[in-house]
């Protein structure tokens, strides 16, 4: 069954009039929002026929000829004109202000305001929708509610376990209350940019390194002078407020630690700091680095190139290629943070631990391979 709509008299008498005046029906019916061509050719017939006093009446009531509605009192009377003339002033009103084009969340808004005053149908007829229509985006804002709350609710759970969840563990707990699927809370995670945070995916660099030199140690870490191969590296150091970063040059000869850097950016120019620490070198010294994106860098190779330097690079995926300093930073952090538990403490502590240890390892502790003596006395006695 179809809504019914009221009409005020006003509408109904200036459709009659356009009609007179030759308006085509489409145009009348556009003009003043009639939804039913039917109803106009019912007031043409009122205004031919003279019951002019039909205009006044409500939808589905009519009254006989020179009478009105019939009220139970007078105070009823008066409630009900007071009603009719709101809906006649404020409704237009508020539909005027929501503009030319209906916007469905402010349509929503407005009926849900004003339905205790006025049949929902009526509301529609001066917002220009049908009501089916306002049903639909009444449907529709309640699904966004819901969705924004399920969004509220994923996002609470990340923040209250600390982003140490991925998406699957997130929909368990979800699970225990609102059924919901895991793509769906994957879909969330990754909009928001709440995913784990624990173990973060490393992403291939993009773009082409500027330079990749070839291997020229061929893991031979043997030479009879001081300066003649070099190994550089970079290493992690988690063990205190933030992450921070240890590039090192070890000099093949002996071990030793020649040049240090700790920061907290692993960047060209933090890199570059450990170069620029080298004394002056031999025509033909070779120092040797993975083929890590800030020695691959323009502005490494230049340095490297002005210190009279020849690049050596191991290949993808093999650590074993630069040996000799992966072990000194892996002695580094075994007898030091590991063996003291300082799995947790500041960095400051973490700066001087890693200065102190270098002092030791250079100057005290002896290794096997140079007749048990520490590097710096080992080359003290072969220059």
């Amino acid at each position: 069954m179809g809504t019914r709509v009221s009409y005020p008299s006003e509408v109904k008498l200036k459709a009659v009039e356009m009609r007179l005046a030759g308006v085509p029906v489409k145009e009348v019916m556009k003009e003043l929002n009639i939804r039913n061509r039917t109803q106009l050719k019912t007031w043409m017939r009122w205004y031919k026929n003279g019951e002019m006093h039909r205009f006044e009446q409500p939808v589905g009531k009519q009254y006989s000829y020179g009478k009105g509605p019939e009220y139970e009192n007078e105070t009823v009377k008066l409630e009900e004109e007071n009603r009719y003339l709101k809906q006649q002033i404020e409704v237009p009103k508020k539909v005027q202000r929501i503009g030319k084009e209906v916007v469905p969340e402010i349509a929503v808004e407005l009926v849900e305001e004003l339905r205790t005053a006025m049949p929902i149908g009526e509301i529609c007829s001066h917002l220009g929708i049908p009501r089916s229509t306002y049903y639909r985006w009444r449907k529709k804002n309640e699904t966004e509610t819901s969705r924004q709350a399920i969004e509220r609710k994923i996002g609470t759970l990340c923040q209250e376990n600390k982003f140490r969840y991925g998406y699957r563990k997130i929909t368990a707990l979800l699970n225990q209350e609102i059924p919901i699927n895991h793509k769906a809370v994957q879909r969330v995670m990754q909009k928001y940019g709440w995913q784990c945070r624990v173990k973060v995916k490393k992403r291939k660099q993009t773009g082409q390194p500027y330079y990749i030199a070839d291997n020229l140690l061929g893991r031979n870490f043997q030479t009879d002078k001081p300066l003649q191969k070099l190994a550089t590296d970079i290493t992690y150091l988690p063990f205190g407020q933030k992450q921070l970063y240890l590039s090192s040059i070890q000099d093949l000869f002996n071990g030793e630690i020649i040049a240090y850097s700790i920061g907290d950016c692993q960047d060209t120019a933090f890199v570059l700091d450990t170069l620029l620490q080298l004394p002056s070198l031999s025509k033909g010294c070779i120092l040797h680095s993975d083929q890590g994106s800030v020695y691959t860098s323009y502005a490494y190779q230049q340095e490297v190139k002005g210190k009279g330097i020849i690049m050596s690079m191991s290949r993808k995926g093999t650590p074993a290629d630069n040996a000799s300093i992966e072990s000194f930073h892996a002695s580094l952090k075994c007898e030091t943070f590991y063996l003291d538990e300082l799995r947790s403490t500041t960095t400051a502590i973490v700066e001087q631990t890693v200065e102190n240890y270098i002092h030791y390892y250079n100057n005290i502790r002896i290794q096997a391979k140079l007749t048990n003596q520490p590097p710096v006395q080992y080359r003290q006695l072969a220059g």
